[in-house]
């Protein structure tokens, strides 16, 4: 979702980035609900920004549990928490899968790993495990396999929570229409 400018939560958060330069600090953990509706949360690595929005990308494979659960209920979480300045940001929204040709999903194939895309030809996720040969590092070509699918996170609501000082800051984002609105709340 394009928005017209970039929303207010952004700037908060990259500069939360750009003092955790650590890999680690693309860590997030996201919450889906399955289908049974129970939670479901696993650690997903954040691949940045959409192009000229607020939309977070991540990649999965197109064969793991969270696609289940993305179809059967679209929405859903990343909480993410930065040691060094005692920071979470909740980011909460619709959860898009793209599947199909897209060239940022062709662009973010190319930028991954070697380790990351010999990922995607590797036996089922989830499904009783498969001899060592099944996961080598074995895969061909610069095109994306069906396996691969853009995740997308376009953010409706961002609770950020600072814990340091007294008393602590939070602040409420939410998204109204086209226009996020600011709220300093009780921590």
């Amino acid at each position: 979702m394009a928005t017209a400018q970039i929303a207010p939560w952004r700037s908060p958060l990259a500069r939360a980035l750009h003092y955790h330069r650590e890999p680690h600090a693309r860590y997030v953990q996201l919450a889906t609900v399955s289908p049974q509706g129970l939670p479901h949360n696993r650690t997903v690595v954040f691949r940045g920004f959409r192009r000229d929005t607020d939309t977070l990308q991540f990649i999965t494979d197109r064969r793991s549990g969270k696609v289940q659960d993305i179809r059967a209920n679209p929405y859903g979480e990343v909480c993410w928490y930065f040691g060094k300045t005692r920071e979470q940001y909740r980011i909460a929204g619709e959860l898009v899968l793209i599947e199909a040709d897209n060239p940022d999903r062709t662009a973010l194939w190319v930028a991954i790993s070697d380790k990351a895309r010999a990922q995607f030809f590797w036996a089922t996720p989830g499904a009783p495990r498969q001899p060592d040969t099944e996961f080598l590092d074995s895969w061909v070509g610069l095109e994306p396999p069906e396996t691969f699918c853009l995740l997308l996170l376009q953010p409706r609501q961002v609770d950020h929570l600072q814990l340091r000082g007294e008393p602590q800051n939070r602040t409420l984002y939410k998204l109204e229409g086209n226009h996020w609105t600011v709220t300093a709340v009780n921590p």
